[in-house]
Order: structure tokens, then sequence, then C-alpha cells
């Protein structure tokens, strides 16, 4: 699903944009997947992983997101650079397509600097432009209590937690957390 762009303010003054990702981002793209595997435990990937990841992938992604009627991805461009990206996905079966699972991620540089509530912002008009959804979903990982204020100042309560869902390279044990936003 593509969107109109999106330009405001960073907190710092430097103007972002949020819009879907293109051909001219991919590069872009594989370096934050990269950076910010690296720059946090509470990633699902390390930067190792980020081998899998290729131009051919990312532009296939892209497009496959852009031309699609129940998922988008949108990417925050700031002085050319992606800072961070930000997913919704609702399916389209009878039973659970009242259902939006969201993903988000900035790289630390960009931290608390308004991106983040952008981007939800963003998330939350597109669900509520679809009269078939009445709740948004997304998890995160125990410890991660920026991301829970976060969530929780766009309305998300817990719903739930997985028990050692998230094994770190050093055999520690996190639990994950569901959070629901009830939108009608």
């Amino acid at each position: 699903m593509r969107i109109k762009d999106i330009e405001f303010k960073l907190k710092e003054g430097r103007t972002a944009i949020l819009r879907n990702p293109g051909d001219e981002d991919i590069q872009g793209m594989l370096d934050y997947l990269y950076i910010s595997a690296g720059e946090t435990d509470f990633i699902l990937r390390y930067p190792e992983e980020c081998s899998k990841y290729t131009p051919e992938g990312e532009k296939a992604l892209f497009d496959r997101m852009n031309d699609s009627e129940n998922e988008t991805m949108l990417a925050c461009i700031v002085d050319g650079k992606v800072a961070g990206n930000c997913q919704i996905t609702w399916s389209t079966g009878l039973k659970t397509k009242h259902r939006a699972k969201i993903g988000i991620a900035l790289l630390k540089e960009y931290w608390n600097q308004g991106i983040g509530t952008a981007m939800f912002e963003e998330m939350i008009r597109i669900a509520r432009s679809n009269p078939d959804i009445i709740q948004m979903e997304l998890e995160f990982i125990e410890g991660n209590s920026r991301a829970r204020a976060l969530y929780e100042k766009m309305g998300f309560r817990i719903t739930g937690v997985k028990p050692d869902a998230i094994r770190l390279k050093d055999g520690t044990l996190l639990n994950e957390y569901s959070m629901v936003k009830k939108i009608r």
C-alpha cells in the first residue's frame, strides 16, 4: 500500500520524511538493517544474520509491499539516510482480518527525536482507514523500557507474555510481551 510522503520536523530541528521505500533506498535499508541489529539486543536479529538480505530481495520486498492491499512498509529518511522503518500488515482471512500486526525500529542516533511517534500515528491512521481492523498488535522484548513507554503512550496495553521467548548469545533468556491497541 502506498501513502503520500509525510514531512515532519525532528525535535532537534532537522526535517524527516516518512514514505514508502523505493529502489533508491535499497542500500540504505541494507545498511540500516545491519547497524540496527548491532545497537540493541531488542531487535530479533544479530548483524551476522543480515547477510541473508540482498539488494534483489529488498527490491522484491519493497515492490510487493508497495503494491499490496493489506500491508505497507514505511521508511523514515533523514538527510538522505534511512533512520528507521515500520510496517503494518493485516490478514484477509475471515476470522483474523480485524487484526493488524505492526513492527518498528530506529537507528540509535535517531532515538528520542519523535520519529517513533510519527510512525505510529501513520500506522494508526492506516489501520483506522480499514473498517475491518478493530485492533493493532505488536510484541516487545523484556527490558526494552523505551519501546514499552512509546507503545503505552500510543495506547497499547500488555495482553500476554511468552516466557523465555528470546535467547541471547550469552544464554540469557528474555520474555516477549504482546500488546494490543483497540481502535474501534
